[in-house]
C-alpha cells in the first residue's frame, strides 16, 4: 500500500468510531452532543471537540446544511483549515539542520534516519548526526539507518555537542544540504538536559552562522492526550518549530493532531504510519482530514 492508503488504514478505528450511527440523518441537538463526545474519544480533547462543534453548528445554520452527511464534510473543512497552517520547514540554512528531540521511547532515531531517506528523495544531500551519547544503542542503530538511506553519518564523540560541531562544520565545507540530529530521550523537568539542548543549539551557530534550525518534538501518537501534554511541556521549555507524529499505523486514535495544533499552535511536519523506511512523509492536511473523517467512504 502507499502513504495515504497506510494512514486511512491506521485512521480507520478513530475514522469509524466517529462515523459510526451519525451518517444520513438531520442535524439535531443530539447529534452534535454524540460527536462532541466522540471526537474527545478520539483523543482531540474535551475543549477542542466543544470548540469544532460550536464551530459547526454556526457553519450548519449559516449554510442551510440539513443532512448529518453534509454537516461531516463541513467538520472535515474546519479541521483543515486549523491544521493545515505552518507545515514547511526552513530549509534555507547552510546547512538546514533538524534536531530531534522527545522522551525515550517516541522513535526519535528511526524518525532520523526515516527522514534523511525523505530528505534524500526530494533531491538534498543529507547527514545523520549521532547526538544522542546516553544510549548506547542509539548510536549502532542510527548507523543502521544512514546506511539505509545512503547518506554519510557523524558519530563518536562523548559530548552531543561536539558531535553536533563536527556533523555542522562537515555538512558546510561539503555542501550537505541537511543535518539531522538524533538527540537523546529527555524529560521537560530535567534542567542539565534542557540546558544541554540549548548549548547544542549554540554549536549550531558556531559550527555555521549561517545554519537554520528546526527543532522537531517525535510524539507517539498512541498515548493519545499525553502526547499533547508532552508538546504543551517541551514548548515552555525548547523552541519547539514542529511536530512528528509516529505510529499513526493502527492503535492511535490520531484526534492529538487537531488538539495540538489548536490548542499549542504547534504545527505538526510530518507524520509516520509504519515500520518501513518509506513510511514517513509529510503532513498533508487534506489528506489526514480525508483519512479521519472520509465521509463519502463506501
Amino acid at each position: 500500500m502507499g502513504f495515504f492508503e497506510n494512514l486511512t488504514s491506521g485512521l480507520k478505528k478513530t475514522r469509524d468510531s466517529i462515523l459510526y450511527g451519525l451518517r444520513g440523518k438531520k442535524p439535531s441537538e443530539e447529534f452534535y452532543e454524540e460527536l462532541e463526545e466522540r471526537l474527545i474519544m478520539a483523543d482531540c480533547g474535551a475543549d477542542v471537540a466543544c470548540d469544532l462543534v460550536d464551530q459547526l453548528r454556526v457553519r450548519v445554520r449559516e449554510k442551510l446544511i440539513e443532512s448529518t452527511d453534509e454537516a461531516l464534510e463541513e467538520l472535515k473543512s474546519l479541521c483543515i483549515d486549523l491544521v493545515a497552517a505552518g507545515t514547511d520547514l526552513d530549509l534555507d540554512g547552510r546547512p538546514a539542520v533538524v534536531m530531534l528531540i522527545g522522551v525515550n521511547g517516541a522513535g526519535k532515531t528511526t524518525t532520523a534516519g526515516k527522514l534523511a531517506n525523505y530528505f534524500k528523495k526530494q533531491g538534498k544531500s543529507v547527514l545523520l548526526a549521532a547526538a544522542d551519547t546516553f544510549r548506547a544503542a542509539a548510536g549502532e542503530q542510527l548507523k543502521v539507518w544512514a546506511e539505509r538511506s545512503g547518506v554519510e553519518l557523524v558519530e563518536g564523540a562523548n559530548d552531543p555537542s561536539a558531535v553536533i560541531f563536527d556533523a555542522v562544520q562537515s555538512a558546510r565545507g561539503k555542501n550537505i544540504d541537511v543535518v539531522i540530529a538524533d538527540t537523546a530521550g529527555r524529560l521537560h523537568t530535567k534542567k542539565n538536559l534542557m540546558e544541554e539542548l540549548a548549548k547544542m543549539y549554540r554549536t549550531v551557530k558556531k559550527a555555521s552562522p549561517e545554519a537554520s534550525i528546526e527543532t522537531l518534538l517525535v510524539l507517539d501518537a498512541v498515548t493519545g492526550q499525553n502526547a499533547v501534554n508532552q508538546a504543551a511541556e517541551f514548548s515552555r521549555s525548547t523552541g519547539v518549530t514542529g511536530i512528528v507524529l509516529t505510529k499513526l499505523d493502527g492503535t492511535a486514535k490520531g484526534g492529538a493532531v487537531i488538539s495540538i495544533r489548536e490548542k499549542l499552535g504547534i504545527p505538526v511536519r510530518f507524520i509516520g504510519v509504519g515500520e518501513g523506511i518509506d513510511d514517513l512523509d509529510r503532513f498533508w492536511a487534506d489528506e489526514f482530514c480525508d483519512a479521519l473523517f472520509a465521509v463519502k467512504e463506501d
